[in-house]
């Protein structure tokens, strides 16, 4: 079989294996795993053979960008120290911990050999923790903590990862050099995403009328951060989380609600594709990996994905259990006592590491060769051991977070409800004065005006007449509100889609009918 087949049958199953996951209600990443694995034994399908650079890029920057777009700057800083300490501190205890023990269990595992598999396995994955735990509200302070670890960490961790297989390629390393190196890629990388995402933001300002055109410079924005960077010695990765969240603050401002209506639905399906494609590749690859460890017995093995994955998960759950009582006694020590937040959150919080596909593309990127030409020393090793971390805390930790929301009586909080619904209000009274002022200036008699309140009442828009004036007045009012901090993120972009739909449905499209169309009036007298 070709391989445009073998992607066009993974993309498919992918598809089926998310209605199966929403029917049944079953979490779709383990789905998802299982079916690869199922796909494995088929003897028609051919094994997948893609090059290391080729899975990184075709993964890693769209999932990234999109996970920067819809990340609130406002809400990062609220839980910074949080998202900090997870983002970092964890990510690098936790390859510290794995290094070690994967070093102590593993005969002859060179140290490059076991920092990569460390800062491979080191970043959870919080879309598949919060995807787990979908059918439980969750509080916002649990979710934004995990959604900005998730962005965050991946930076950290990718970047530790490059330098730890640059001494395995190299056979060297010094950590004065890898430190200078951090350092500047970091600093490449941010000072390049955010030059390239103003060009980008300039250059979309005048593709407002092309919303195909410029959704299409969307998709391909990811990797107009990500190549330059590395090209330049920089951190593509952090290009394209400066550049995301650079993009982020200013699409709500300046994209047409058209462009942001389609630009939403196209990201969503990629996601969707990228992600379910990463989990069946890991069921998909788990029976290669297997093959390939053939000298390698079958108990050592067990023993050492145990070994591994059990430094994974308890080093995450120490830390976060203590970090909030050093943090507090910091916090006294300066003058400055906070409260300690509930002991439910963090218990939550610190099973909540579930490792997902972001860790097998990383694995499946580490090169074939050192520059000398010989194999990359224990290449296949980390892959299968990167798989059983993967599967246990898919299996392990993540079937168990529902039950353990509802074992620890975790509610989420009623924040969202009562900024919507004071967002609401202010935006029918941003709708009454620019009524109010159009009947006054004259453009709108008494009839219409009347009407137009009527409607707004009911939460439905104005009259084709009134709308745009109306449904713009709101947008810079629901803007205020998200520049003020009274809103969520969340909110915002909930009401601005309402907004944008209210915009294409009543003034857009009555405009742009043609004289043999007919349409009936949206909200006829």
């Amino acid at each position: 079989m070709e391989a445009v087949e073998l992607v066009l049958v993974l993309l498919a199953a992918t598809a089926a294996l998310g209605v199966v996951s929403m029917r049944l209600n079953v979490p779709q990443p383990v789905l998802l795993m299982m079916g690869g694995v199922a796909l494995a034994f088929m003897p028609m399908l051919p094994p997948v053979r893609m090059e290391p650079e080729t899975v990184f890029l075709l993964f890693v920057p769209p999932l990234l960008y999109r996970a920067a777009l819809d990340t609130s700057l406002v809400e990062l800083r609220r839980r910074i120290r949080g998202i900090a300490f997870l983002s970092f501190t964890m990510v690098l205890a936790t390859m510290v911990t794995v290094a070690v023990t994967a070093h102590a269990v593993v005969p002859d595992l060179p140290w490059s050999a076991a920092f990569a598999l460390g800062a491979i396995v080191s970043p959870p994955d919080s879309v598949a923790a919060i995807s787990l735990t979908r059918t439980v509200r969750l509080p916002r302070s649990i979710v934004t903590l995990l959604r900005g670890e998730g962005l965050v960490n991946d930076a950290a961790a990718f970047t530790a990862y490059r330098m730890a297989v640059a001494a395995m390629v190299m056979g060297t390393f010094s950590l004065k050099d890898a430190a200078l190196g951090f350092v500047e890629a970091a600093a490449i990388g941010t000072v390049g995403g955010i030059a390239v995402g103003w060009t980008i933001a300039r250059l979309r300002e005048r593709l407002r009328d092309m919303p195909v055109v410029e959704n299409t410079i969307s998709l391909l924005t990811p990797f107009a951060a990500f190549l330059p960077a590395e090209r330049l010695g920089g951190s593509g990765v952090l290009a394209v989380v400066a550049m995301g969240l650079y993009l982020g603050q200013w699409a709500p401002r300046t994209i047409s609600p058209q462009t942001r209506l389609q630009a939403d639905a196209m990201w969503e399906m990629v996601v969707f594709l990228l992600e379910g494609l990463i989990f069946v590749l890991v069921g998909f690859e788990l029976p290669r990996a297997l093959t390939t460890l053939g000298g390698y017995p079958l108990p050592s093995l067990a023993w050492w994905g145990a070994a591994v994955a059990a430094a994974v998960v308890l080093s995450r759950m120490v830390l976060v259990i203590l970090q909030p009582y050093v943090d507090n006694a910091l916090r006294r020590l300066g003058g400055h006592p906070a409260p300690l937040p509930a002991w439910s959150h963090v218990l939550f919080v610190s099973w909540a590491g579930v490792r997902g596909g972001e860790s097998l593309v990383i694995a499946l990127s580490l090169p074939m060769a050192t520059a000398a030409g010989a194999p990359l020393p224990a290449r296949d090793l980390i892959i299968f051991l990167t798989f059983v971390v993967i599967v246990t805390t898919l299996l392990v930790q993540g079937l168990s977070l529902g039950a353990l929301t509802r074992l620890l009586r975790i509610r989420g909080d009623d924040a969202d409800v009562r900024e919507e619904a004071h967002a609401r209000e202010r935006l029918r009274e941003a709708g009454l004065a620019c009524i109010a002022h159009q009947a006054s200036a004259g453009t709108l008699d008494a009839d219409a005006a009347r009407r137009a309140r009527t409607l707004l009442h009911l939460d439905r828009p104005s009259a084709p007449g009134v709308a745009g004036a109306v449904l713009e007045a709101q947008r810079h009012a629901l803007l205020a509100l998200f520049d003020e901090g009274r809103i969520s993120d969340g909110v915002m972009r909930r009401l601005q889609r309402e907004l944008d739909l209210h915009t294409v449905s009543v003034v857009m499209l009555p405009e742009s009918a043609t004289s043999t169309t007919r349409r009936p009036p949206v909200f006829p007298d």
